[in-house]
C-alpha cells in the first residue's frame, strides 16, 4: 500500500528520513515503500517520493527552486549488437560492451530539466536520459560509442525501463514536494536509489538520498534462488518438465 501525502507531517515530525545538508537548504527525503515485493502475477508498482525543503532555521525557502529526482538501480553489464541486412537476412554486426547501465531509471522534474540547470551540471549530477553515464568498455570512435548509447537508451525507454517526465513533481507552498515514478512489471530485482535536488537559478542548493530494495517473494523466489544457486539442477529440472509436458500433450491430442 502507498501512503499518501497526507502522512507527511507526521513523518517529518517523527524524523522518519534523515536531513542533508548541501547549501542554504536542508531536503527531508522520504519514499512510500522502502521494499518493494515481486510475487507471482506482480503487475509493477507506484512510488510515491516527498518530503520537505526548508532553511536551516526550519523556515519556508524564500524565492522560487525546482525539484528533480532521480530513481535509478541495479547497475549491471551490458552488450549492445547492432543488427545489419545481409541477403535478406538479419544478422549481428557490430557490438559494444558498457561496464555499468542502470536496470532501471526515471527522472522526474517540476519542469523541463533543460530550462533548470545548464549541460555542464546536468552532466555532473546526470539528470536525465542525455546525461546518463553508461561506462563503455574499451576504447571506441566517439560517434559510434554515442550510437551505440542511444540505442540502448532507446530500447530501454520501448521496454518501460527508462523515461522522463518533466512536470511529474508539484510543490506546495514552497515547502512539501510530491512525485509519482511507475515501475513497470519487468523491473529487476536489486537495489534503487532515489535521489533528489533542490534547485535554484542553475545551482543544486540541497540533495537527499533514499533507499530502495525490489526482491522476488514466494515461488517466484524460490525459482530466482535455484536458477543463481542450483544452476545445474535448475536446467536439468527445466528440461525434464519440457519432456514430461510434451508427452502429456502428446497423449491427450492421441486420444482426440
Amino acid at each position: 500500500m502507498i501512503r499518501r501525502a497526507a502522512l507527511l507531517p507526521a513523518a517529518l515530525m517523527l524524523g522518519a528520513a534523515h536531513p542533508e545538508k548541501a547549501g542554504p537548504l536542508v531536503l527531508v527525503p522520504e519514499v512510500s515503500q522502502h521494499e518493494i515485493r515481486v510475487e507471482q502475477g506482480f503487475t509493477g508498482a507506484d512510488l510515491l517520493l516527498y518530503g520537505a525543503i526548508l532553511t536551516p532555521e526550519g523556515q519556508p525557502v524564500a524565492g522560487d527552486y525546482d525539484v528533480v529526482v532521480v530513481v535509478e538501480g541495479p547497475p549491471r553489464a551490458v552488450v549492445v549488437r547492432e543488427k545489419r541486412q545481409v541477403a535478406g537476412m538479419w544478422i549481428n554486426a557490430a557490438s559494444s560492451s558498457f561496464r555499468s547501465a542502470p536496470g532501471f531509471y526515471a527522472v522526474a522534474s517540476s519542469r523541463p530539466v533543460a530550462g533548470i540547470v545548464d549541460s555542464r551540471t546536468a552532466a555532473i549530477y546526470e539528470l536525465g536520459l542525455d546525461w546518463l553515464q553508461l561506462s563503455p568498455i574499451g576504447s571506441i570512435d566517439p560517434a559510434r560509442q554515442q550510437r551505440f548509447a542511444r540505442g540502448l537508451v532507446d530500447h530501454m525507454q520501448r521496454m518501460g525501463l527508462y523515461h522522463e517526465d518533466p512536470r511529474a513533481v508539484s510543490i506546495s507552498h514552497q515547502v512539501l514536494y510530491q512525485a509519482r515514478i511507475t515501475l513497470p512489471s519487468s523491473v529487476p530485482i536489486g537495489d534503487y536509489t532515489a535521489e533528489t535536488f533542490a534547485i535554484s537559478k542553475g545551482r543544486v542548493l540541497a540533495s537527499g538520498l533514499t533507499r530502495i530494495r525490489v526482491d522476488k517473494q514466494g515461488f517466484a523466489r524460490f525459482i530466482a534462488d535455484r536458477a543463481e544457486h542450483a544452476g545445474l539442477a535448475y536446467g536439468l529440472c527445466a528440461v525434464a518438465l519440457s519432456i514430461a509436458m510434451g508427452w502429456i500433450a502428446g497423449r491427450l491430442f492421441a486420444r482426440v
